[in-house]
């Protein structure tokens, strides 16, 4: 029995995938969707970019959950995944400019501006729970 490499990867991603779909954050997997979707996003709009680390398993991913648990929130919410979709990880990161490339990281534009980023070296050091109460003021702030 043979499986491709890319397959394969298709289906050890998907749970690191659902981990976040299943909040209700919508996947950009193409620079066409990611075009589609920020540049005329009303409002403010949250932004993952996703991996298969493990700051993003441990930190990243759970401190979104427990942000999005909150009062006030973004109007739009998507997720890009490192790695695995990369030309709409690049076009998203256009987005973030001053910031390098960072995955995992978590971006929050209003009106279509980066307000609020959280690069991997803010996530790596951190706990779950930390990330969580930074992302909840930025969008006391912001949303």
């Amino acid at each position: 029995m043979s499986m491709s490499f890319e397959r394969y990867m298709l289906d050890m991603v998907q749970p690191m995938r659902d981990d976040l779909t299943r909040l209700g954050i919508e996947e950009l997997r193409t620079p066409e969707a990611v075009e589609e979707k920020l540049p005329n996003a009303q409002g403010t709009t949250l932004v993952v970019i996703n991996s298969v680390c493990g700051c993003a398993a441990g930190q990243c991913r759970p401190g979104v959950a427990q942000a999005l648990q909150g009062e006030k929130l973004p109007d739009q919410l998507y997720t890009v995944f490192a790695g695995q979709d990369k030309e709409a990880t690049a076009k998203a990161r256009e987005y973030f400019a001053p910031y390098p490339p960072s995955s995992p990281s978590i971006a929050l534009l209003k009106d279509g501006e980066l307000v609020h980023f959280i690069e991997r070296h803010q996530i790596e050091n951190r706990s779950a729970a930390d990330i969580a109460a930074d992302l909840t003021s930025a969008f006391e702030r912001h949303c």
